[in-house]
């Protein structure tokens, strides 16, 4: 999710003007729950470092560390601020209080796969980290799965814009990847919400023989 004032310009402008630093931060404020596009800030990344204007290993550690450091300071943001915080961030992004009981539901049962796999959606990647906080996840727990969900997740992003970008447009790859985002969570909330659906139909349906 993004600002709509932060065009794809005007990120390619900032990280030409303030380089590695705009990375890592673009990063690590999406992980804190601003509506930062850090994902096509780490694609613009690649791309700059598949033309030669960056070092590829100092982006793709930039973006490990932002999505790592952003995530535990989501953790504990969520652990210390609670469930209050949580639905106040929700309502940037027009979630409401009864999706977000679902979505923490569903959570809590498969913890660990959530934060690995929220690293590549959207909107996961801004709620999981705060989440696995308001859950009380044991950190450690935590820490190990969000540092490979970011490990994984930036290797992929940053490799993906350094070869594709010498092939493709940086406009074309940014709407590749944000296609395949959105279909990716449209099947996870087909995942999570069509067997809550499921469920509380059987239950008024046993309701209703009785």
């Amino acid at each position: 999710m993004s600002l709509e004032l932060i065009s794809l310009e005007n990120i390619q402008e900032v990280a030409h003007n303030y380089g590695y630093w705009a990375i890592f931060l673009g990063i690590l404020l999406e992980n804190l729950g601003i509506p930062v596009p850090g994902e096509t800030v780490t694609l613009v990344g690649g791309f700059l470092a598949g033309s030669d204007e960056l070092n590829f290993w100092l982006v793709l550690g930039d973006a490990i560390m932002g999505a790592v450091i952003g995530g535990v300071c989501g953790y504990w943001v969520g652990r210390l601020s609670g469930w209050a915080f949580l639905v106040k961030v929700g309502s940037i992004f027009r979630i409401s209080e009864v999706r977000l009981l679902n979505i923490k539901e569903q959570f809590s049962q498969n913890s660990a796969k959530a934060v690995f796999v929220g690293r590549f959606l959207a909107l996961l990647r801004v709620f999981a980290a705060p989440l696995a906080g308001v859950a009380e996840m044991p950190f450690r727990k935590f820490f190990v799965y969000n540092f490979l969900g970011a490990f994984a997740w930036a290797s992929l992003m940053v490799t993906l814009a350094f070869f594709a970008g010498k092939i493709i447009s940086l406009e074309q790859l940014v709407a590749w990847v944000s296609k395949f985002a959105i279909v990716a969570l449209l099947i996870l909330a087909g995942l999570i919400f069509v067997p809550v659906w499921l469920e509380s139909r059987q239950v008024k349906e046993l309701g209703s023989e009785k």
